[in-house]
């Protein structure tokens, strides 16, 4: 087996190590939107219209997109602990427009619709940016697009076929960098070539995006009660309100809704049905300090572009307003029995792996040091992009399954769970996308070996010039691929 540049360009373990040793397990974007208010528990017995379980991106957009649709309605949100804790308040902060998890995965599943998706992606992202302007969201929107890299010589085939595939299609906005264009955009020893997507992602605060949201919707009338799990969902009619249909219940209180919308991401489903449709993937995350002017011009990135390289075990990095960096990805880890554990996001050897490949990028800005490392669970589904449906003849809603790329589908998926709840057909619910759903991962023991199966192949094919073994081709064959 062969190597890669992270092994080829591995820094002094000295640097490593310094890098790290300031550094504290704490979520920066969190930390950095302080005094957010606190919200109450819900107590009693309240009657609303609509209901929805799940204070992050997916509950918050869909509360939002609620009360445009019916300015009268009474909306009630209802989160465990507080309003974007996990996955919302945990990502890179990349806003893409693929629905799909790239245009790849999508054509590989639903040929006939891929450019109808990548069309109301686009659309979607234009109206993420609108909406977070009407309702003066301070997010740090930056439509920035984002810049694919190789690090490999076999990628920059990769690169050559998606920059001709976007020309044939006539596809506006894709450009391929030399060698030499794309240090010029930003400045590594380990980039030989990349593709820059101008239009097709922003980048924004995670934080006070989720932050922003909430406000927005209080001020528009959504009840929002936090610190609330919700123990058993009850569409038997026999609450409070007797022709509501639809209960939420936890342990100091309940709601009676006419409709309820599931947004519970990775955490279980208060859905039979759902229950072996996503697994936790648990991925890993550091912020460096601000960078000083010295050491912003020896990487130049002037143009604030996200960043991805383009390994099965990808890394993404982006900058943040107040200078700092980015940089997560790599590790995926699953943990048998498909947990969400706090103690699972401290995990020292994926931080120090982090820290390496971060010097061997950008082995001029040796010295700076990480503020922050943290972690979070995502909701892997079998097909690598969001699943949707209603349940209860129609009374509940429900997406889930984003796989690490939700910040702008969340907002889709929010479009799409109230027009299944208003049992019209639109464009979007006649999508075979939407109708379908994935294949469900297997109980355990077989969930686990096959996740970490899977895991070693795609990292023995990125040590193997990316060359897909028996295992990966055959889940390729089956529509379990992994492929973005």
């Amino acid at each position: 087996m062969g190597t890669t540049v992270f092994e080829r360009q591995r820094p002094a373990a000295s640097v490593i190590r310094r890098s790290l040793a300031q550094t504290r397990q704490s979520v920066f974007w969190l930390d950095d939107v302080p005094d957010q208010p606190q919200r109450p528990a819900l107590r009693g017995h309240h009657d609303v219209d609509l209901v929805i379980v799940g204070g992050g991106y997916t509950g918050l957009w869909t509360a939002l997109l609620a009360r445009r649709r019916d300015p009268d309605a009474r909306i009630a949100l209802i989160e465990a602990k507080s309003v974007g804790w996990a996955a919302s308040g945990r990502n890179g902060g990349f806003c893409e427009a693929s629905l799909t998890h790239g245009r790849d995965n999508g054509l590989s599943r639903w040929p006939d619709e891929i450019d109808q998706l990548d069309r109301l992606g686009l659309a979607n992202l234009d109206a993420m940016g609108a909406d977070i302007a009407e309702w003066e969201v301070d997010a740090d929107w930056e439509r920035v697009g984002a810049l694919a890299v190789a690090t490999e010589p076999h990628q920059l085939e990769w690169l050559d076929d998606w920059a001709q595939d976007a020309a044939t299609r006539g596809e506006q906005g894709v450009i391929r960098l030399d060698h030499a264009q794309t240090q010029a955009a930003v400045s590594s020893p380990a980039y030989l070539g990349s593709v820059f997507e101008t239009h097709s992602n922003a980048l924004v605060h995670p934080g006070k995006l989720a932050a922003g949201l909430a406000r927005a919707a209080e001020e528009r009338g959504v009840q929002i009660f936090e610190h609330s799990p919700v123990r058993r969902l009850n569409t038997s009619g026999n609450g409070g309100n007797a022709g509501a249909g639809v209960e939420v219940i936890t342990d100091s209180g309940r709601i009676s809704a006419g409709k309820a919308v599931l947004a519970t991401n990775v955490f279980p489903s208060l859905l039979r049905r759902n229950s072996l449709m996503t697994v936790p993937v648990y991925d890993y995350v550091l912020m460096t300090e601000p960078l000083t002017a010295q050491q912003r011009a020896a990487i130049g990135w002037n143009d604030r572009q996200g960043l991805s390289d383009l390994a099965n075990q990808f890394h993404y990095f982006r900058q943040t307003v107040d200078g700092r960096i980015l940089f997560g990805g790599y590790d995926a880890v699953y943990h048998y029995g498909g947990r969400v554990r706090a103690q699972y996001e401290n995990r020292p050897e994926s931080f120090e792996k982090l820290a390496s490949h971060f010097f061997t990028m950008f082995p001029q800005l040796e010295g700076l040091r990480f503020t922050h490392r943290w972690a979070g669970a995502i909701d892997t589904c079998s097909r690598f992009c969001a699943f949707y449906g209603s349940a209860r003849h129609g009374k509940v809603a429900y997406a889930a399954g984003f796989t690490g790329l939700g910040v702008a589908a969340t907002r889709f998926a929010g479009e799409v769970m109230l027009d299944l709840l208003g049992g019209i057909p639109t464009e979007r619910t006649s999508l075979r996308m939407v109708r379908e759903r994935p294949l469900p991962f297997p109980p355990e023991p077989v969930a686990a070996l096959g996740i970490n199966m899977t895991r070693w192949s795609l990292d023995r094919a990125d040590h193997n010039r990316g060359r897909r073994n028996v295992l990966l081709k055959t889940l390729d064959a089956l529509g379990l691929g992994f492929d973005s």
